[in-house]
């Protein structure tokens, strides 16, 4: 005979371990600028359910919700189905089972789709980074440039029968990728991500190079990709440290100074993996869940965002 189950907050408080999942929960719900987002939010979400239905869930409730689906890589419906299987989950959301109303996931993507349409998640983005400056986590002098590459499906098994049209494909080193690119700038010293730009991923690194500075480096740091006469020129200048990598003329070597230099960016520049590792392994986003540039580079904003958060939350916390 199956035992009878102890209440679910009884049962919570009687817990001799924390596991992973709640203590990351718990050290993101401790950093998360909640009341700075749901301001930001607020003028676009309806607080008058239609005409005879039930009322809107809690605009924080979905907000929470949303940054599951970003930290666990959800679907919508898996979103709800984790919400009914996941006490650590229903804990950070606040919901209560069988007391509280669980969203269906016609009500999670009804919320996503809002982000989206007007652009929030950019704005959660840029919000998320004035909230870490005013924390005392502000730019410094230098600022690493990279992109990468985030897979797309390329199966042709499905109702259009097609890939997605607005992604593409590129060559690096001796393989293909079919799918999108993601260039940021990050903070040389902090690791934040201060810039971002989505393109298709034939688009060459270097053609994205102007949105991803702030203006106020006195050093930038990128691979050889990034090189250009002009640029260089145009930021020389006294203090100022022009960080791309050296490229042998062709048919001869590396000169050996060139190649101490190199030596030095690279260790400079490997600060750059670190929001690429956080998304793709920590978060699990190693390709794109939607159709479309649009909805995608919407949820790079979001990722990159608590991505900041994640980077810096010891520093937060303390």
């Amino acid at each position: 005979m199956p035992k009878q189950p102890a209440f679910p907050g009884l049962r919570q408080s009687m817990k001799k371990k924390q596991t992973r999942r709640e203590k990351f929960l718990a050290e993101m719900d401790a950093v998360v600028p909640w009341l700075r987002l749901l301001t930001l939010i607020a003028p676009h979400y309806s607080k008058v359910g239609p005409k005879g239905g039930r009322p809107p869930m809690p605009l924080e409730t979905m907000l929470r919700i949303y940054f599951l689906q970003n930290w666990y890589a959800l679907s919508d419906p898996m979103a709800e189905e984790m919400l009914y299987n996941s006490d650590a989950m229903r804990q950070f959301v606040g919901i209560e089972l069988g007391d509280d109303r669980i969203p269906d996931e016609t009500t999670i993507l009804n919320f996503r789709h809002l982000l989206v349409t007007h652009q929030l998640t950019e704005k959660l983005f840029v919000e998320v980074n004035t909230h870490l400056a005013d924390q005392g986590i502000t730019l410094r002098s230098g600022t690493l440039v990279d992109a990468t590459i985030i897979d797309a499906p390329s199966s042709t098994k499905n109702e259009a029968k097609a890939r997605d049209p607005e992604m593409s494909s590129t060559k690096k080193g001796n393989d293909w990728y079919f799918g999108m690119k993601a260039h940021v700038g990050v903070d040389a010293q902090s690791g934040i991500v201060h810039s971002l730009e989505t393109t298709t991923a034939k688009t060459h690194d270097s053609q994205v190079w102007d949105d991803l500075p702030h203006g106020k480096e006195t050093s930038v740091w990128a691979g050889k990709g990034y090189i250009s006469a002009t640029r260089e020129t145009a930021f020389s200048g006294v203090g100022k440290f022009w960080g791309v990598m050296r490229k042998a003329p062709r048919g001869s070597g590396l000169h050996p100074i060139n190649e101490d230099i190199n030596r030095i960016i690279a260790k400079v520049r490997a600060r750059v993996e670190h929001p690429f590792r956080v998304i793709k392994r920590q978060f699990g986003y190693i390709k794109t869940r939607y159709r479309g540039l649009a909805k995608n580079r919407a949820q790079l904003f979001t990722l990159f965002a608590l991505d900041n958060l994640f980077l810096v939350r010891r520093k937060l916390m303390a």
